[in-house]
């Protein structure tokens, strides 16, 4: 239950300080883009201990793969960083409504510039690059653990920084999911491209990783 907790709470966070840096600070892109890096970081230093700091599906799915976790704890981890999106997009839709501004603007993913396809391939592509940084940066063999979080979050700053006039850089299913269900919209009806997408990415990047490590 600890590591449930953890997960919860590190996603919780991502998505507090990350969604909340978006539309109640109205960050620019750098400010949104270390937001969100520095966030994850606070989040594996804090929690990662805990749990192995995921906080993130498509990592959990890649872990999984690599054998780093069991299919229950996995299952375990995924619901509670849903659960924690969640609840960390509720908090920021109540500090909108308390400020009024428009509840419909709450940090969500989405593509309005690019098209279903290209918005797949920009998914696929920084996930894949951060999975892949993630699943080495912690291996036995190759892993520096105690720069682990921080080289985590810097890599999650800067593709977030890259993506995010594309496709606002999910890189996580819970992260898009929490703002999508509150703002609806065709950020909603988008989210099956930040659902698949970013667990492709993933599952190509555990391949990788693997390579590397055998």
């Amino acid at each position: 239950m600890k590591k449930f907790l953890a997960e919860f709470f590190g996603t919780m966070i991502l998505v507090l300080l990350g969604t909340g840096t978006v539309v109640i600070a109205k960050g620019d892109v750098l400010a949104i883009g270390l937001a969100f890096g520095l966030a994850i970081t606070i989040s594996a230093y804090s929690f990662g201990a805990v749990s192995g700091g995921h906080f993130n599906p498509a990592v959990t799915t890649a872990m999984w793969i690599n054998h780093k976790i069991d299919l229950p704890n996995a299952i375990g981890y995924i619901v509670s960083q849903f659960v924690g999106a969640i609840v960390g997009s509720a908090f920021v839709l109540y500090f909108v409504k308390s400020l009024g501004l428009p509840s419909t603007s709450l940090g969500q993913n989405d593509f309005p510039n690019i098209s279903s396809l290209t918005a797949i391939i920009v998914e696929i592509l920084i996930t894949f690059i951060f999975v892949t940084i993630i699943l080495l940066v912690t291996s036995d063999k190759f892993g520096n653990p105690n720069m682990a979080g921080l080289i985590i979050g810097i890599a999650l700053a800067f593709l977030i920084i890259i993506a995010l006039n594309l496709t606002g850089g999910s890189l996580n299913p819970a992260r898009s999911f929490g703002p999508a269900i509150f703002a609806g919209g065709s950020a909603l009806s988008h989210y099956w491209v930040f659902l698949v997408a970013p667990e492709i990415g993933a599952i190509l990047a555990a391949f990788v990783a693997r390579y590397f490590e055998n």
